[in-house]
């Protein structure tokens, strides 16, 4: 059973910095492709970032690429997202979501087990 618990959400300013952890079980993150996606209130889920198997391939949506930096501790079963220069547009649920594929997809039914999410609220 994989299971994905996010944390690290919270009410900033624009400008902030936020890190969001992802702590893995059930499945060792180094040998699959993991994302981060988020969902606004009204809005479809949007691939935010995803990293790939082994070589630690990164793919970033365009309106994060600069700001957002997502890494991970393979020893630990960590996931992170670094989230810097945060605009009240970032605000969202935040996921983390693994499949079953070395390689990384931008479409979220692509991925089969997700967290629960923790919210990210950005004020102007």
């Amino acid at each position: 059973q994989v299971q994905l618990v996010e944390s690290g959400g919270g009410l900033v300013q624009a400008g902030d910095s936020l890190r969001l952890s992802c702590a893995a079980s059930g499945r060792t993150i180094s040998s699959y492709a993991m994302g981060w996606f988020r969902q606004a209130p009204g809005k479809e889920r949007e691939f935010v970032v995803a990293i790939t198997l082994s070589d630690s391939s990164t793919y970033y949506a365009d309106s994060v690429k600069g700001r957002f930096t997502i890494s991970r501790d393979n020893f630990k079963n960590m996931l992170y997202l670094q989230m810097n220069s945060l605009k009240p547009e970032d605000t969202a649920v935040y996921y983390c979501a693994t499949r079953a594929s070395k390689f990384y997809s931008s479409q979220w039914h692509a991925y089969d087990y997700w967290g629960q999410g923790t919210q990210v609220t950005v004020s102007s």
